[in-house]
């Protein structure tokens, strides 16, 4: 584990119950800026609790959560998104019948508010900044050809691209991703995560990101949090954590191919 120092994000004895389910507990994890952290685990392994927890979307029952050194433990999501934390949805949260360019619009002038929800209302959606925010966006996540489609008419994998490209307009520090090969085809996950990783690297961003997509781990992440039960059972390097035998028991399955011990 690092150090808290180094860490942007830094987690201690994270715990969250709902009545007498334990959904997440004794979670302690430090993430260094600009590391790309994937997060494995079957359904209910406390995956999403513990995403949820850090992007303020619950509140931890115990435990702490600090964001380059600042305690954000169960401040509201819009508070956190404001601080630098931003996540995408694994159903891709865009506006269906708005085109990508207005889409990204509505996202940098949103990025751009404030937190009062009258000064949101009054924030104006096309300015020459957003609509430079939101061109410079649209060209780094390669959906360019696409700028002036409706979102409902794109691809799964261009609408992901969108999503990714919208959560990343308030230049967020770390960003979570969940699922974000969900639903995409085995030709086109990886060219669509190449696209991702690429942009996310080049906008210095620390990324978390589920995923049951082993390949995908193995090949993106630098480093794998691996969740049973509503805990960490391993925490290292994707080629330790994949050949791991309780991630294999409980998670995987089996040994991913190209993977060796």
């Amino acid at each position: 584990m690092n150090s808290p120092i180094s860490a942007i994000l830094s987690v201690r004895d994270l715990e969250k119950t709902f009545g007498s389910v334990v959904a997440a507990r004794d979670i302690s994890v430090d993430v260094p800026a600009q590391q790309t952290v994937g997060i494995i685990g079957a359904n209910g392994a406390g995956k999403t609790t513990f995403v949820n927890m850090i992007t303020g979307h619950l509140s931890p029952t115990k435990g702490s959560i600090r964001f380059e050194g600042r305690d954000i433990t169960g401040m509201p999501s819009r508070a956190i998104t404001r601080l630098g934390i931003s996540r995408s949805f694994q159903v891709a949260q865009v506006f269906p019948t708005m085109t990508v360019a207005d889409n990204m619009r509505i996202a940098c002038a949103i990025a751009r508010g404030r937190d009062s929800m009258l000064d949101r209302l009054f924030t104006p959606l096309d300015t020459p900044e957003t609509r430079a925010e939101a061109d410079a966006a649209i060209e780094l996540f390669q959906i360019a050809p696409y700028r002036d489609a409706r979102a409902a008419t794109l691809p799964q994998g261009l609408r992901k691209l969108l999503d990714i490209a919208m959560a990343v307009a308030g230049q967020p520090r770390v960003l979570l991703l969940d699922e974000p090969t969900s639903g995409i085809s085995i030709e086109e996950k990886f060219g669509l995560m190449d696209v991702v990783m690429s942009a996310l690297k080049t906008r210095r961003i620390t990324v978390l990101f589920v995923e049951h997509d082993m390949e995908i781990v193995g090949r993106f992440a630098d480093r794998v949090l691996a969740f049973y039960d509503g805990t960490v059972i391993a925490d290292e390097a994707p080629q330790a954590v994949l050949a791991n035998p309780r991630v294999q028991q409980f998670i995987s399955g089996t040994r991913p191919a190209g993977f060796h011990a």
